[in-house]
């Protein structure tokens, strides 16, 4: 049976696809001016489901999340609710912990839960009364020049909307971006990396944290890694990312600890080995996905956001942060065009596209870091560099990480200023290590006859040190 969902009052009707973190978070920014709002998820509602299917990796959340979380007035429960993470705490092979802090004195990313925050904001989402949430409504079809739309239920019926707005935010394998492919001069691609991921949980030991639970710990081992973020509940969620031949490798429970024993010894007793050997085979490694693609819209119908415009590999942290910032830059152009879609629209096309193109290239490079530059003491130097050179000049140079992490910085900007800043400091590394040379080449060349005359003093000296004995002592050369 068919029915027909309109307006409820003289208001334009914004459809959400999908109430997943971004969809539910963009039902509130709309619900807030007014519009009536209906929200689409083809799953359950996950307040009411005994089983949350879908991704679980943590989340970190940070400056520009919180700053979208904030215009709602949500920042502050989501905020009690999460755990702060400093530093990154390097893990060696052998046992050793080394932090590397994110930035400053005081700046820190939050571990948050993805289900808990989902829940969270369809919550508030329902608390305007121009939102409805409408579950187990699963795309059919859709028209960009009418703005109908067809959903099925599992029940075998049908619904459907006409709406003045389509706000595409159903992921990865967007539903309503398929429409787009049907559209000349849409560019599309999507990149599978060769590693997946698997996780793990580490229990609370005595009921505490089995580690210390303000980093963001890593065992960086070059080709791959496992990296472990702490929850309210004392546990780590630890996700191993390696490439999925490696994975396949590894078939037998006693494989797995011979592995981990290998690898990330210290981590055995801290995860147990049965529950290591449980949780190793409880899923098969999952797949990560980056994708791109411009424009963002379609006339003045329809827009995307979030995963299903840019799905992320999460090795910056910032793909929900990314789906967030998105809401509030459609926010803002909707504030300066007097939410005139046809302006609008275009306009966050142009706005975002490079941004979320260069939050996707960021994100590549940062496993390449994770799993491998941070074992490197030249990164370790230049990051050190990094942060004195900010402390001096907070204004002039900003490290990367600080301008992605704790400022709202266009994304593509700050890869600008890194690669300039980057030039700027090598640049002037050399010319340092050159003038050190060349300054020591001229004191040696200026003050060589002191110093023969110094040799033969120094030598007289050795001599004696050598035959010196102590009674009764025995000495052995190697």
């Amino acid at each position: 049976m068919e029915k027909s969902e309109g307006r409820q009052t003289g208001k334009k009707v914004v459809a959400v696809v999908g109430g997943g973190l971004v969809g539910a978070l963009n039902a509130c920014y709309f619900a807030k001016r007014g519009f009536n709002v209906h929200v689409y998820e083809s799953r359950e509602d996950i307040r009411k489901a005994k089983i949350v299917k879908g991704r679980s990796i943590n989340l970190a959340l940070s400056h520009r999340g919180r700053q979208a979380l904030k215009r709602v007035g949500m920042e502050d429960k989501i905020i009690s609710k999460g755990i702060p993470m400093h530093a990154r705490m390097i893990h060696s092979l052998s046992g050793k912990q080394s932090p590397i802090p994110y930035g400053k004195k005081g700046q820190y990313i939050l571990s948050v839960d993805r289900a808990n925050l989902n829940k969270e904001l369809l919550t508030e989402a329902e608390t305007y009364p121009n939102t409805k949430l409408n579950f187990d409504h699963k795309l059919q079809d859709w028209s960009a020049d009418t703005g109908l739309m067809t959903f099925s239920r599992t029940d075998g019926s049908k619904d459907q909307i006409h709406a003045d707005l389509i706000v595409g935010c159903d992921g990865a394998f967007s539903a309503i971006r398929k429409q787009f492919l049907r559209r000349s001069r849409f560019n599309y691609s999507q990149t599978y990396i060769p590693h997946g991921y698997m996780e793990l949980t580490m229990p609370p030991i005595n009921g505490e944290f089995a580690m210390k639970p303000n980093y963001l710990h890593i065992w960086p081992r070059n080709t791959f890694m496992m990296i472990a973020l702490p929850n309210l509940d004392k546990t780590f969620t630890c996700t191993l990312f390696m490439p999925f031949e490696d994975f396949e490798k590894i078939t037998t429970g006693d494989e797995v600890i011979q592995f981990f024993q290998n690898y990330f010894p210290d981590t055995i007793p801290l995860i147990g080995a049965e529950a290591l050997k449980k949780d190793y085979f409880r899923l098969p490694a999952q797949a990560m996905v980056s994708v791109k693609c411009t424009p963002y819209h379609i006339g003045e119908k329809c827009v995307l956001m979030g995963d299903a415009a840019h799905a992320v590999v999460p090795f910056y942290g910032q793909g929900m942060n990314a789906g967030f910032e998105d809401c509030i830059v459609f926010d803002e152009l909707m504030e300066q065009f007097n939410e005139d879609f046809s302006a609008v629209l275009p306009e966050y096309t142009k706005v975002r596209v490079p941004d979320d193109h260069a939050i996707a290239d960021l994100a590549m490079y940062n496993y390449v870091e994770m799993r491998a530059h941070v074992n490197s003491k030249w990164f370790l130097f230049r990051k050190h560099v990094d942060n004195v050179l900010h402390f001096f000049l907070p204004k002039t140079i900003i490290p990367l990480y600080t301008m992605v992490t704790f400022t709202r910085i266009p994304y593509h900007q700050a890869v600008e200023r890194w690669h300039w800043q980057n030039k700027v400091i090598n640049r002037g590394l050399l010319l340092s290590a050159a003038g050190a040379a060349l300054g020591g080449s001229y004191l040696l060349t200026k003050y060589s006859h002191q110093m023969s005359q110094l040799a033969v003093p120094a030598e007289k000296i050795w001599s004696r040190l050598v035959t010196f004995r102590i009674p009764g002592m025995i000495t052995t050369q190697m």
